[in-house]
């Protein structure tokens, strides 16, 4: 199933006394890649936790799905947990896809999609490790593989590839290339520039606020990156500016 087109308008936020997101207007086509890329600080993980409804924020945010809504996968920054606990890969991917308790082992009906899951990212072989035993780039597979199931139609990714080694790199170039095939609408949080120029439908530069959204190609220019790493948002606490709650709404819902 194809994912959906993301719309968002005017959409704020502001943590105690500090705005962090300045009126974002943004339009994620259905079925695309669209990388989100900016300077550490300039609120791209906060836009992130606001489309996963983890921010309270001003403004309009609606998924607009061309069928019925579908599966919302998420791939967080960093997995942090007990590295102490005797916790294995399969009883991780347990956890993340199955109602039943993980200590009664995997379900029958979840053991052949977590098989293919970790083959897909290349960890089929690490599946009794401990997670805490893992290398970051090796926890962040895991989280790609819980990723995949169910199949979801919209991915959410926040610098997947930041502990990637080369061979996690192929992994996750792979991933997109299927996540594409399979008309999944994919948001990705990126600081490799090289990756989004080859890998991206479309790229959004955020300092706080949208400097520049359009085609990797015409967009990461010099000119654009200097602009977009030495932008200042605006500073409209002191205009009194006010704005409507929030709404979240799925067209198709």
């Amino acid at each position: 199933m194809m994912g959906p087109a993301i719309d968002l308008q005017q959409v704020a936020l502001t943590l105690g006394q500090t705005r962090i997101l300045y009126d974002i207007d943004l339009h994620v086509p259905a079925g695309s890649i669209h990388a989100l890329i900016g300077p550490n600080g300039a609120g791209k993980s906060s836009l992130i936790k606001t489309l996963m409804g983890q921010m309270p924020h001003r403004g309009s945010l609606t998924l607009t799905w061309p069928d019925k809504p579908g599966v919302i996968g998420y791939v967080p920054q960093a997995l942090e947990f007990d590295r102490t606990l005797p916790m294995t890969v399969d009883d991780f991917m347990g956890v993340m896809t199955q109602r039943r308790p993980a200590f009664f082992g995997l379900s029958s009906r979840n053991t052949g999609a977590i098989d293919d899951a970790l083959t897909r990212v290349g960890m089929q072989h690490k599946r009794k490790r401990r997670m805490g035993a893992l290398s970051g780039g090796e926890r962040q597979r895991i989280m790609l593989a819980q990723a995949l199931i169910p199949a979801p139609a919209l991915l959410v990714l926040d610098e997947p590839m930041a502990a990637l080694d080369e061979a996690g790199v192929a992994v996750f170039e792979d991933l997109l290339g299927y996540w594409r095939k399979q008309e999944a609408t994919v948001l990705w949080v990126e600081h490799d520039l090289d990756a989004v120029r080859r890998l991206a439908d479309r790229v959004t530069g955020l300092n706080h606020q949208v400097i520049f959204d359009g085609p990797p190609a015409e967009m990461l220019s010099a000119g654009q990156l200097l602009t977009l790493f030495s932008a200042h948002p605006r500073r409209r606490e002191a205009s009194g500016e006010t704005g409507g709650a929030a709404t979240l709404s799925r067209a198709a819902a």
